[in-house]
């Protein structure tokens, strides 16, 4: 069981693990339902839409490496606002992060909640970020974004937890790279522990 807290839990075997690359699933997610979507937020949207049509899922898990500013490397932060950090149209009178004529206000609130984990913003993105200076959000992805939407379109529970691998800096390239593989061994102590 996957047990966000104490009201709530999901059966494993009706969870879908969702993940950008392989390493940051390791080996801990084999013999799962798990997604490995590739880089980016078509990627995501393509492959989880996909997946959702065929399983469908009784809870959508992402889990994923990303940067911060705000949180420690080795952290792992649980995500339920989103913005989509590379959308701005506010030359067309739109608010900046809001997609024009959607209905989506620019900060998405979806997703379960961890008791025992900090909770962030996501901001979502085709770009890896390395000079991050925004303050409405305060974690980096690129794929959280459209996951979240899609969950909440579909009416499915979704629980999004960050592996901080850097700090959206300079080095972030250099830290992600080490940083990375250690992502499943700690979400694997939060959800089946």
């Amino acid at each position: 069981m996957i047990k966000i807290n104490n009201e709530t839990q999901y059966p494993i075997a009706d969870t879908l693990f969702v993940f950008a690359l392989d390493s940051e699933a390791g080996t801990v997610f084999e013999g799962k339902n798990k997604l490995i979507t590739g880089i980016g937020k078509v990627n995501a949207a393509i492959e989880l839409t996909k997946e959702i049509h065929t399983r469908k899922p009784k809870l959508i898990v992402n889990l994923g490496s990303a940067g911060s500013k705000g949180f420690h490397k080795g952290e792992v932060v649980c995500c339920t606002k989103f913005i989509q950090r590379d959308m701005d149209v506010r030359g067309l009178g739109f608010k900046l992060y809001e997609t024009p004529l959607s209905g989506v206000p620019p900060i998405l609130e979806y997703g379960l909640k961890m008791d025992t984990l900090k909770e962030g913003i996501c901001g979502s993105g085709d770009s890896f970020e390395m000079n991050h200076s925004e303050t409405d959000y305060n974690i980096v992805d690129m794929e959280a974004y459209p996951l979240a939407l899609i969950a909440q379109q579909e009416n499915i529970p979704f629980l999004c937890l960050k592996y901080i691998s850097d700090d959206a800096g300079s080095d972030a390239a250099d830290d992600w790279s080490i940083q990375v593989h250690l992502a499943s061994e700690a979400f694997k102590k939060i959800l089946f522990s």
